[in-house]
């Protein structure tokens, strides 16, 4: 699986919405739709650090870079460089 689709999949997974189906792009903000809520910011760091085994520092903790699956995909690739 892809990274992208493991981290919709993820999304999917933790929505605080009570829909049969939640649709959202992969630009759209996460945060701002309602669709998560501040306890999923830290489960999703966590998620991310575990899956992908990258580590996320402070420089980092901005949420422009975990509001839309797009910014999320594009961290990971930063990281995932970095040797």
């Amino acid at each position: 699986m892809e990274i992208k689709q493991k981290v919709r999949q993820f999304i999917e997974s933790n929505l605080i919405v009570f829909e049969e189906e939640v649709v959202f792009a992969d630009d759209d903000h996460i945060f701002q739709m309602g669709f998560v809520n501040s306890l999923f910011a830290m489960q999703l760091l966590t998620y991310l650090e575990q899956e992908f085994e990258i580590t996320i520092g402070n420089e980092d903790m901005d949420i422009a870079n975990f509001s839309t699956v797009n910014s999320i995909v594009h961290l990971i690739d930063k990281h995932s460089r970095v040797v």
